[in-house]
């Protein structure tokens, strides 16, 4: 029954935009970010712990505080954006937009805690390295792809692991800043197994969506570990 209708293949597609868009921007993102408060001094440190702080704050918390500041007529996001000319946008109320808002939400969120780790997997870094490439006269861009990355392998393995993990399980913003809508353009999979087992009250529908998540999860892990744990490097 479930593959029976078009809904499920719109929540399995939102979810999938929804995991790869939040976990490819945490990603780079936080690594950008790193690389530039990898030192220190009180600025810097200011900087960290001001990142972080929203990874503390509890998701309903950041769901209610991110629905007020993305209301189409009163919020704060629309009033900046109305100073440099452009029009109110409908984040929320859009199906164009509506998805996009809620990786927003959770990119901010998590790159507080990615950039904190990358941090310490550069501090890892063996400094020999650092003054061996300044001695060859490295090129930048050289030094990041050919070195940095591969010694930060390790990092971003357990980084996409666990963000792709989390995002597939997105729940709490969902249900207080848009329940699924509109036009189902934001229902992800752990939504529609809340919505069918507990609004609904089709618990066997339900638990065979629950099924469907533990599987998708299961081959995803399995191919992240066999498409690329060769290539992480931890030596």
């Amino acid at each position: 029954d479930l593959f029976r209708y078009d809904e499920l293949l719109q929540v399995l597609k939102n979810s999938f935009i929804y995991t790869f868009l939040t976990v490819s921007l945490t990603i780079g993102v936080s690594l950008l970010l790193a690389l530039w408060l990898n030192r220190s001094g009180f600025i810097y440190s200011l900087v960290q712990g001001a990142i972080f702080s929203p990874h503390i704050i509890s998701l309903v918390s950041i769901s209610l505080l991110w629905s007020w500041l993305m209301d189409p007529e009163y919020g704060l996001l629309n009033w900046v954006i109305g100073l440099f000319g452009f029009e109110n946008l409908q984040w929320l109320n859009h199906p164009d937009t509506a998805l996009l808002s809620l990786v927003l939400v959770a990119v901010w969120k998590e790159v507080g805690f990615n950039t904190l780790v990358f941090i310490a997997g550069l501090q890892n870094i063996p400094k020999d390295i650092y003054e061996a490439a300044a001695l060859d006269r490295t090129k930048p861009w050289t030094f990041f792809f050919k070195i940095l990355l591969p010694m930060l392998s390790p990092t971003i393995f357990f980084l996409v692991i666990i963000g792709m993990i989390n995002s597939f399980q997105v729940f709490e913003t969902i249900y207080i800043m848009t329940q699924g809508g509109p036009v189902n353009s934001t229902n992800t999979l752990v939504y529609y197994i809340y919505q069918y087992g507990f609004e609904f009250f089709k618990i066997g529908y339900a638990s065979a969506a629950g099924v469907i998540l533990l599987a998708i999860l299961g081959v995803l892990t399995i191919l992240y570990f066999r498409l690329l744990s060769k290539r992480v490097h931890y030596g």
